[in-house]
């Protein structure tokens, strides 16, 4: 009898040479995929299929960021350096080559009419690049950390954009400004979608809730409530009946109108990274060091719809202005007839004060695609033979549990389920020797193991780990004292104490707590840490170091404005104000440790990997106490 399962694992596959940075879905058929890896490359693949079609080279740096072109014909892929490269996958070459941005690209997306692409970076600011003529029209600032997620509206005048400083913003690209900002979430914004008709915007957050946004009142519609674990990704149905939510080994299905889960599925994709609905079916994929693993979701047996719902469709012949079924606004997503030019004048612009793009033919010696697959290139990207998502058969579910279950298995390796001893050890081999008399007369029969008690367990357990459990119960008496000191309300004498104990395991357990718990960050608190944050990044273990970016950057985002100020305008000598000149010292003192701080930064810059992109991000927050 064939599976009915819900959800499966498609494949799992090696995608890059060395570790995969990032992966995009094609929407448009749900049938395409695109990779970036720490081996500098783009490669493109078919799902359900595990050999690329296609690698694009040409980056200097690590790919951070990639997405699909909304008819699937070009691809964008940002860079660890700030750089992107837009390649026509049909025609495989480079069409051009865009620099202007400071950081590494955290997010990408193409207007709706295919001219224009946004990206938002490390470096907290949004671009908006023309592709064919101007380079870089116009840069969005006004977040103050990174820029996560990008979105244009279906009809193309506005930009949607989600920040790791938990902040959601919308701006108009007619005015060249930001005419919203939704406040609500309590942790980095990592996803937001518009719907694909309605009036109606979606946010999902590390918060772990998914939040509804009226986009005619830019009021709050609804909100989930906290999942169990962060929002990754999310995906409106292209009928616009519900969201799909991916966190953690898990996807959910959520209704806005009231809020609520309407399903769940445990799905084993750990990280999923992105999610694409095609033939009633429900794409996710995610990565992890150099694979891709791929998952489908039967959403014929998903619940969709619950007690209380509107339907979604939008009226054959809309009023003025065009309303859904639910009573809200649709977008009106009719592309003009002159769309490239209107669309590019009605757009504010600004001058760049260096060239983002030349107008020269790329340098195809350094940007190459190398066809690996001729025949599936051919299928997927080259003219009519172009996949079409409404002749696509749904994946079918690997028949290997099946195969499995039907071969003959040999009755040696059958164990009973109720047994209580592993099979096939003697247990007795693994435990201390004991008399001749607990040794069974019957040689058919397993020796008699007496029981030990549970000092004689770990007695024989830390044998040959004598100096580890040394050095872990050392450990833990320190962070009891700590411990004992912070519940007792006195988080300052604690912090000082675990300072004097010059053990940096302890300090980095202390600041893993303080960096969930922001509130508790103090000037006071600054003054003592700053100095363990240095020798923490200073460490040769890398989980040393990313604990002491992250505290660092808590920082920098809390107090980076207040050290500026005061060291720049400390208090005049007339009249006594001690509170300023014991703000200001404190001031002094952290900006004289963070300026050692950034030596040491500036140094470890050019490292490779995450960590190296964790410190070029810190340069940047570092960069802003000069300004």
């Amino acid at each position: 009898m064939a599976a009915t399962k819900r959800a499966w694992k498609l494949q799992e596959f090696v995608a890059h040479g060395s570790a995969v940075n990032c992966l995009a879905l094609g929407y448009k058929s749900g049938r395409v995929m695109v990779t970036g890896g720490e081996d500098k490359k783009v490669n493109m693949w078919a799902v359900g299929k595990p050999n690329c079609i296609m690698s694009l080279s040409g980056h200097t740096s690590p790919v951070e960021c990639v997405r699909f072109g909304n008819a699937e014909e070009l691809v964008v892929a940002g860079s660890q350096s700030g750089s992107l490269k837009i390649w026509d996958l049909e025609a495989a070459k480079i069409v051009r080559t865009l620099t202007g941005h400071k950081s590494n690209i955290r997010s990408l997306d193409f207007h709706p009419y295919g001219e224009f692409v946004a990206s938002g970076s490390m470096d907290t600011n949004i671009k908006l690049w023309d592709v064919r003529r101007k380079g870089c029209i116009f840069t969005y600032k006004g977040h103050t950390d990174g820029v996560n997620c990008i979105r244009f509206s279906p009809d193309g005048r506005w930009i949607a954009s989600a920040g790791e400083d938990s902040s959601l913003k919308m701006w108009d690209l007619t005015a060249g400004k930001m005419i919203q900002e939704f406040k609500g979430h309590t942790g980095p914004v990592t996803g937001v979608e518009f719907h694909p008709n309605e009036f109606l915007l979606a946010s999902g957050s590390a918060d772990r809730t998914v939040k509804f946004w009226d986009l005619e009142t830019f009021q709050l519609v609804s909100s989930t409530g906290a999942e169990s674990g962060a929002i990754r990704c999310i995906f409106f149905h292209p009928d616009g009946k519900c969201l799909f939510g991916g966190s953690q080994d898990a996807l959910r299905v959520f209704a806005w109108e009231p809020g609520r889960c309407l399903d769940a599925f445990s799905m084993g994709w750990g990280k999923v990274a992105d999610i694409s609905v095609a033939s009633s079916q429900l794409i996710g994929a995610s990565f992890s060091q150099t694979n891709v693993s791929v998952y489908i979701v039967d959403l014929n047996r998903a619940q969709m719809s619950g007690p209380g719902m509107v339907s979604q469709p939008v009226p054959s012949e809309p009023a003025k202005p065009p309303m859904s079924a639910s009573g809200r606004r649709t977008f009106i997503t009719e592309r003009p007839p002159t769309s490239s030019t209107k669309k590019a004048s009605e757009m504010k612009t600004e001058p760049e004060e260096e060239p983002s793009a030349s107008n020269e033919p790329e340098d195809d010696s350094s940007n190459v695609a190398q066809i690996q697959n001729p025949e599936d290139y051919k299928e997927v990207f080259q003219g009519r033979t172009k996949i079409d998502q409404s002749k696509a058969k749904p994946y079918k579910q690997p028949a290997r549990e099946q195969k499995v279950k039907q071969e003959p298995v040999k009755p040696a390796t059958i164990v009973p389920a109720d047994r209580n001893k592993p099979a096939d050890l003697n247990m007795a081999e693994f435990l201390p020797k004991r008399p001749d008399s607990a040794v069974s007369a019957d040689p058919r029969r397993p020796p008699e193991v007496p029981e030990q008690s549970e000092d004689e367990v770990l007695s024989s357990v830390h044998k040959g780990h004598e100096s580890m459990c040394a050095v872990l119960g050392n450990r833990h008496r320190n962070l009891e004292i700590v411990r004992a000191l912070w519940t007792s309300g006195d988080i300052k004498t604690s912090v000082d104490s675990a300072v004097g104990m010059k053990d940096l395991s302890v300090m980095v357990d202390l600041l893993n707590v303080l960096i969930l718990k922001h509130s508790l960050w103090t000037l006071d608190l600054c003054t003592v840490l700053l100095p363990q944050i240095h020798e923490l990044m200073a460490s040769k273990y890398e989980s040393y170091c990313h604990t002491a970016c992250n505290a660092l950057k808590i920082v920098l985002r809390s107090f980076s404005s207040i050290i500026k100020t005061n060291v720049k305008a400390p208090p005049s000598g007339h009249g006594v104000d001690i509170s300023r000149e014991e703000r200001y010292k404190k001031c002094k003192v952290c900006h004289g440790h963070l300026m050692a701080i950034r030596g040491l930064v500036e140094k470890k810059q050019s490292m490779a990997g995450k960590l190296g992109s964790t410190f070029r991000e810190l340069q940047i927050m570092l960069n802003g106490l000069d300004d």
